[in-house]
């Protein structure tokens, strides 16, 4: 445990960002699979929602820094590629 009353202060601090950080990890995890459960059903618009809803949440995640850029990046990718083959 903390012994300097800034220590207990910064911990006090990082109980609340773990907190925000695990509700925007939550956030991406549940828009990510919304995303595939919509593109898997082959509705185009629900999937664009979804899709929309998805990089809302992965760029606000990323620009947190709860994940990094380049693993919002691939999400994206990934999903957006999903996406696109129903329009063929």
């Amino acid at each position: 445990m903390a012994n300097t009353s800034s220590a207990r202060k910064a911990h006090r601090a990082s109980l609340r960002k773990r907190a925000f950080n695990a509700r925007r990890k939550r956030a991406v995890h549940d828009s990510v699979k919304e995303a595939a459960r919509a593109i898997a059903s082959g509705s185009k618009e629900t999937a664009a929602q979804a899709l929309s809803a998805l990089y809302q949440a992965v760029d606000k995640a990323a620009k947190r820094g709860v994940i990094k850029r380049n693993t919002a990046a691939r999400m994206k990718s990934r999903l957006t590629k999903r996406a696109a083959a129903l329009k063929l």
